[in-house]
């Protein structure tokens, strides 16, 4: 069953318990408070329901602020990677600013533990590579 865990007019952020999924889809522009607030709705997801993979549907995202941008990477990434996640996917982004920002900051965050990361152009794709079994994600990333 997939639940809507948290909504505003930029973002939807919902769970699939049975795949042990958390989905934010992404539609426009975030100001500061609004980024933040939709990260920490994803971080409070990740907590309560301990989901073993990720995805981040940015296709529709605009530009994350330079400012936001330093948040995510000292704050929220190395809290995602002590995290239950081990699978990340993100629909690149059609805005050339967001797809840029977000290849940046994933990044700076290369090294920090188990979680694997992966790009894909199309959900179809992504979908079959975040629902393999999650074992082997540990293995293809030594």
């Amino acid at each position: 069953m997939v639940l809507t865990y948290f909504q505003n007019h930029v973002v939807t952020i919902s769970y699939d318990d049975e795949a042990q999924l958390g989905i934010a889809e992404w539609n426009g522009f975030l100001n500061t408070h609004e980024f933040r607030e939709a990260i920490t709705a994803c971080l409070a997801l990740m907590e309560e329901h301990k989901p073993l993979r990720w995805l981040g549907d940015n296709r529709k995202m605009k530009a994350i602020r330079q400012v936001d941008q330093e948040w995510f990477v000292e704050e929220v990434l190395p809290r995602l990677y002590a995290s239950s996640l081990r699978r990340n996917v993100t629909l690149v982004s059609e805005d050339f600013f967001n797809k840029t920002a977000v290849e940046q900051m994933y990044k700076r965050a290369e090294g920090l533990g188990d979680l694997v990361t992966k790009e894909f152009g199309n959900k179809p794709h992504a979908m079959a590579w975040l629902l393999e079994p999650v074992s082997s994600a540990l293995q293809q990333q030594g």
